[in-house]
């Protein structure tokens, strides 16, 4: 694989970040794995996390999203040979000159370049046994997101000198508790590296594929029901974390100690049909292929609307030749749902030319409003 010389500022002209951090020459062997297939039985290395925190544990109904999983502590998933695999693909020359995206909040990110870029890190997240140990973890059998969802990477590089620095300043005002994996914390206690925020996705699984002996912090804020803050302790290099973002207020905190810091997010959503799906596409709109992106979106929601469909003329079917009476009720209310999941994916499905690249907090005010609402909130 050939040497990647990124200046992430060059990456977008609306961002002027305050360094212009560099991936130069990678950490890991170049070309060590290259070619190799996903093996399951190689490349996982997983390990039941120690704890794993229910929504009601943090003050919310166990029916508030689609499992009565909160979050995970951090957890060994895949082996250091599939990390470093994964790295060389995410990190290729193709990735880099054609997914590379930047926004108002993070100044480098890495989308949709699976299966086309990335084969092994595709076959790794469809593998069966990786779907089964999400699923177990969560509480509810997963499938990915989307393709185009496989995987979101976030980079973040910062020169030896800036890590010596920030790490004195963290060390010199700290007191968290470095050997809980989740606790109680003040809201002031550090500057968010994203703000609060509710993910536009069921379920998201953060993997992490850098070293982070050195690193103090990068933890995940989570409030809970009753607006208390509760740290969620970053994982450590092949090791990840599942939270139900969508329904809880989370926050990303910086992380200090180390020059590097790169993170794998795939996003999942229920198999089953028959649970509700209350993705939005607020948060990633702005940094996609919207062609791509609308298309899959549009695609699996209107399979689940199919197969909504068929099971209920089954039913019907069978309630008829049963002999018993129709039951107008029942059918109101199946529509009803379904004119309201329909009427959700128009929504998320805004106009190319309302989308600002990279404004995902302009994008969050502009989603489904009309045409006379945009003008009125672009002027505000």
């Amino acid at each position: 694989m050939p040497a990647v010389n990124v200046n992430v500022e060059k990456s977008s002209q609306m961002l002027e970040p305050a360094t212009e951090p560099i991936i130069d020459n990678h950490q890991h062997e170049v070309g060590l794995n290259s070619g190799s297939e996903f093996d399951a039985s190689k490349d996982l290395a997983f390990s039941p996390p120690s704890k794993i925190v229910m929504m009601e544990d943090i003050g919310y109904g166990k029916d508030t999203g689609v499992s009565p999983v909160a979050v995970s502590e951090p957890f060994p998933l895949f082996s250091q040979a599939a990390v470093e695999r994964m790295r060389e693909e995410v990190l290729s020359e193709d990735v880099w000159n054609s997914c590379r995206y930047s926004s108002d909040l993070a100044a480098c990110q890495l989308r949709g370049f699976a299966p086309l870029h990335a084969k092994f890190v595709y076959d790794a997240w469809h593998h069966p046994e990786t779907l089964a140990i999400i699923s177990k973890v969560a509480g509810v059998e997963l499938v990915p997101e989307m393709d185009f969802e496989i995987a979101h990477v976030n980079i973040s590089v910062k020169t030896a000198e800036q890590t010596i620095e920030e790490l004195a300043a963290y060390k010199a005002k700290t007191t968290t508790p470095a050997d809980e994996a989740i606790h109680d914390c003040s809201p002031e206690d550090e500057k968010p590296v994203v703000d609060w925020h509710n993910d536009s996705y069921p379920f998201v699984c953060v993997l992490m594929l850098s070293d982070c002996s050195t690193m103090i912090g990068g933890e995940t804020a989570l409030k809970t029901a009753s607006g208390e803050i509760r740290k969620v302790r970053g994982p450590e290099k092949g090791c990840a974390v599942v939270l139900q973002g969508r329904y809880i207020e989370h926050q990303a905190l910086p992380a200090f100690g180390a020059t590097e810091r790169i993170t794998m997010v795939t996003s999942f959503r229920p198999r089953s049909a028959a649970l509700r799906d209350d993705t939005v596409l607020t948060t990633v709109r702005p940094i996609s292929d919207l062609s791509e992106l609308y298309n899959q979106f549009s695609e699996y929601r209107l399979e689940i609307v199919e197969s909504r469909i068929r099971k209920q003329l089954k039913k019907l079917r069978m309630r008829k030749g049963a002999g018993k009476k129709f039951d107008t009720g029942d059918l109101k209310t199946f529509l009803d749902e379904q004119e309201d999941f329909l009427a959700h994916t128009n929504r998320e499905i805004v106009e190319e030319e309302k989308v600002v690249v990279g404004q995902l907090k302009l994008d969050a005010k502009f989603a489904g409003v009309g045409a006379a609402e945009h003008e009125q909130l672009e002027n505000a």
